[in-house]
């Protein structure tokens, strides 16, 4: 036996005196908490996008709408996809899948806009390994259907509800996501909440939009069990800032929109509010198949005890 053989077998001994094989650097997740902890930490997602995790709460908003190994979940309009860079892995992770309803270009949209959704699309063609096939769909007030009809068990409305209500396609939105949602299926939202007792512009013109009003376009649509959380409220919101929700971070506005920024404008009374109050609601697309529960039995009225 030569020099080498010894060391080697010497070696194996040590090892297997010591508790068996080496422990790897980096080990897998174990589970699916796991697997999203690991996601949100990811270091294709930016300090700045890092940063907002305070204010949206994504894990704990994903675990509310029920997001689940495996699923097929569809997100509208994209934007720069801060939320796609999360879900987009965890999917590809789990073996689910992910589509991207991005505007549709008979929507109007600037230059800005179009670039963004040419960005976004292609950053996520870039990275198949990290972000998987995600499968790239419209939504406009003429485009189909989001996916195939029955085939989601989830879609995301993240801070949208304002700007189809500007386009007046909130209601399609809410058509479109019931129709491609299977039976038993979630529909997730963020959205910027405006105080209980405004009245709704219709247009939603500052970007808020009451909690009722975004229950009442869900029921038209089809959808039960609608479920309310406070996991995005943030109580300092006043709602009443001089360039409607966009005065608040981030995105900072020091004049109206499509205006050049004004270098005078004070942001610090806006910065300490943070970003927007908002509403986070879940909707479950009704299962036929699933008998209603039963109706609850009255309880028989308590004796009334005569006076003394």
């Amino acid at each position: 036996m030569d020099r080498r053989t010894l060391i080697i077998g010497a070696g194996t001994s040590l090892l297997a005196a010591c508790g068996g094989k080496p422990k790897s650097k980096t080990p897998p997740p174990k589970g699916p908490a796991q697997i999203l902890e690991r996601v949100l930490a990811g270091d294709w997602r930016t300090e700045a996008d890092r940063a907002r995790d305070l204010w949206r709460h994504p894990a704990q908003s994903l675990a509310y709408w029920g997001l689940k190994p495996g699923m097929t979940v569809v997100e509208l309009w994209p934007g720069v996809g801060w939320y796609s860079d999360i879900l987009a892995p965890y999917l590809e992770q789990t073996g689910g899948k992910l589509y991207a309803a991005t505007q549709a270009p008979d929507e109007p949209q600037g230059p800005a806009t179009e670039k963004m959704v040419s960005d976004y699309r292609r950053k996520m063609r870039s990275r198949r390994r990290l972000y998987g096939e995600v499968t790239f769909t419209e939504f406009g007030r003429h485009s189909g259907p989001l996916a195939p009809a029955g085939t989601a068990d989830m879609v995301l409305f993240l801070r949208n509800v304002h700007n189809w209500m500007a386009g007046q396609i909130a209601e399609k939105a809410f058509a479109d996501a019931f129709a491609v949602l299977k039976p038993g299926g979630v529909l997730g939202v963020e959205e910027h909440r405006a105080a209980s007792d405004a009245v709704q512009d219709v247009l939603a013109s500052n970007g808020y939009v009451q909690e009722s009003f975004v229950m009442q376009l869900a029921s038209e649509a089809g959808f039960a069990m609608p479920q309310s959380s406070e996991i995005n409220a943030n109580l300092t919101d006043t709602k009443d800032h001089p360039f409607g929700v966009w005065t608040l971070p981030p995105t900072r506005l020091s004049a109206p929109r499509g205006q050049p920024a004004n270098p005078a404008f004070d942001h610090s009374k806006y910065d300490q509010i943070g970003e927007s109050d908002r509403m986070t609601l879940r909707f479950v697309k009704p299962d036929p198949s699933l008998a209603p529960p039963p109706a609850p039995v009255s309880a028989p009225p308590a004796p009334v005890k005569a006076a003394r």
